[in-house]
């Protein structure tokens, strides 16, 4: 059996091994407001724990997507609002999508801010 690289988490706390991109975009168009997260981990990245991206619905139905590389100096955020007052998934899930398969791309594809717990 191969070790799984990516591992997605819902916020009920299932977990998928190596989903597809059409799971990982299921996954992200499930979210509602009382399952709000997904977080997809990359586990062959050291620091172990230190490698994901992650996608919080907020009660307006916008998007705050957060990656992180490595330590805290490499942890960014950025918000994707509601599209034309639809609730919209797309850019989200291409940019999981790009992220989980390691295409280039996902980090130009949002305005990436540091993280800061204020």
């Amino acid at each position: 059996m191969r070790t799984p690289v990516i591992q997605a988490v819902e916020a009920t706390g299932k977990t998928w091994d190596d989903p597809s991109e059409d799971a990982l975009h299921d996954l992200l168009a499930d979210m509602n407001l009382t399952w709000r997260f997904v977080v997809v981990n990359r586990l062959d990245a050291e620091p172990a724990g230190q490698h994901y991206i992650q996608v919080y619905l907020d009660d307006d139905l916008s998007y705050q997507v957060e990656y992180r590389e490595g330590g805290p100096d490499r942890h960014f955020r950025a918000r994707v609002p509601r599209d034309r007052g639809m609730f919209s998934v797309e850019p989200v899930a291409e940019v999981v999508q790009d992220w989980a398969a390691g295409r280039p791309g996902w980090r130009e594809a949002l305005p990436w801010t540091p993280w800061s717990p204020a």
